[in-house]
């Protein structure tokens, strides 16, 4: 579809108050696109729009801004006008932005909110940053087991306007317990006299409250989930995690992982907005880490020096070999961090992976190191045997240590994505240089030995 309307003509039309046009407008586009046009304008502009048109519309519109701009929003708007907003916005966007604004602004928002909202967002926020509870909506449909088919579909069209999603209904019993669900399709196929009890499945895939959110996304994922209940502590359902929340966790957690890969600390910051301060804190640590690893490299240089200065064509394929060990390691890294992340690997597949690795590498470093000892036919003929070698030799140390690194910090229960490109880099760099001249050292000891004559 084209978009009717463009982002000047909609501010002419705030500006007039031609409430019936922007009202034509808000029908005639989907709210994630009026929301692109909308939040590039002002503030005030945008609270002018958002006032203009129906309370659901506009908190519709609402939450398609992302969650800094919504901050934006929320900090400088009429607290009145934010408390209704809350109202309207689902459960679990709203304690989303309630944890991310200044503790003064929500402390003068919340008392305006509506007491069972006010306490919803209470107690979505209570819950730790990064667990189901915090990902979690309380917005869901649920049945009792005893109701007729007829008088669960009376109730489900009831509860289906302020719900999240009516695909899955929960079956609680009268402590509020999860005993099973039904889906909207097993209601309409059954017979309307049989009784929820008869039709609902009782095996339940469930998370609990404190479960990590990455874990509830490979759950969904795994089990092609539109939604995943979750409960606390005695087993009372508390809430529920869409597949759209998991998608913004698995694009979070993906991020991370790149930012981390990459040896950075930009986390949760839009690279747009990010300030040279922000980027310059972000990037430093680590290089300045990496500076210091590959002190140990020139060491190793100095420590053969005698044998640069007898053979000095050794220097022109030092880069080639010991990038090429490194290039061979982040590839092993980045298959390993991310088998893991996805869970098609675990700590007991290590020692099958080694070997496989091992195998895979050598045949690696053996290919690469004909092609190398071609050109040093040509460049360097007497150092042809050293730079085969040294090319099987690196490929293949640095990727066991790529393949082992991400299974080490596992286990230690650190992040895999730590072992990060330029790590395994720095490492194969060190040990390529030890590798290359400690066997260009023994190949080449007479011809050194009479360079030092």
């Amino acid at each position: 579809m084209t978009n009717p309307i463009l982002a000047p003509e909609l501010l002419e039309l705030i500006n007039t108050g031609d409430t019936a046009k922007l009202q034509e407008a808000v029908e005639a586009v989907h709210p994630a696109e009026m929301a692109d046009f909308v939040a590039a304008l002002d503030d005030g502009d945008v609270w002018r729009f958002l006032s203009a048109i129906p309370q659901q519309q506009s908190a519709g519109i609402f939450s398609h801004f992302d969650l800094d701009r919504q901050v934006q929003l929320a900090s400088g708007a009429n607290r009145q006008a934010m408390a209704r907003m809350l109202e309207e916005l689902p459960h679990d966007e709203r304690a989303d932005l309630v944890q991310r604004l200044d503790p003064q602004v929500a402390e003068q928002i919340l008392p305006l909110v509506a007491r069972a909202e006010r306490e919803d967002i209470r107690k979505l926020t209570s819950y730790a940053e990064g667990t189901a509870g915090a990902l979690m909506s309380s917005d869901y449909a649920t049945l009792r087991p005893d109701i007729t088919v007829a008088q669960s579909l009376e109730q489900v069209r009831v509860q289906a306007p302020t719900r999240e999603t009516v695909y899955y209904i929960y079956v609680v019993d009268g402590e509020h317990r999860l005993i099973g669900f039904v889906s909207l399709k097993d209601l309409i196929l059954a017979k309307p006299s049989q009784l929820v009890r008869d039709v609902m499945h009782q095996e339940v895939i469930s998370a609990k409250t404190d479960d990590d959110q990455e874990a509830v996304a490979h759950q969904i994922e795994k089990y092609d989930l539109l939604a995943l209940p979750v409960i606390n502590g005695d087993q009372r359902l508390v809430g529920i995690v869409t597949v759209d929340d998991v998608m913004d966790v698995q694009e979070a957690e993906a991020t991370t992982d790149f930012h981390k890969i990459g040896g950075t600390s930009l986390i949760g910051v839009n690279l747009k907005d990010a300030g040279l301060a922000l980027l310059y804190r972000a990037r430093l640590p680590w290089l300045l880490v990496l500076v210091f690893m590959n002190v140990f490299s020139g060491a190793g240089i100095a420590y053969f020096e005698d044998t640069i200065v007898a053979v000095a064509s050794l220097v022109f394929f030092l880069p080639l070999l010991i990038d090429s060990g490194g290039n061979a390691g982040s590839q092993a890294a980045t298959l390993m961090v991310r088998a893991l992340a996805v869970g098609d690997v675990r700590l007991r597949d290590w020692f099958s992976l080694l070997r496989k690795e091992f195998v895979t590498s050598l045949l690696l470093g053996v290919t690469m190191g004909l092609g190398v000892m071609l050109v040093a036919g040509f460049r360097a003929p007497q150092i042809i045997v050293p730079v085969g070698l040294t090319m099987v030799c690196t490929v293949l140390f640095g990727s066991l240590v790529g393949m082992s690194l991400p299974f080490l910090l596992t286990r230690f229960k650190l992040d895999p994505a730590t072992a990060s490109a330029p790590l395994i880099t720095s490492i194969a760099d060190i040990g390529g240089v030890l590798i290359y001249f400690s066997i260009a050292s023994w190949w080449l000891s007479d011809t050194i030995k009479a360079a030092g004559n």
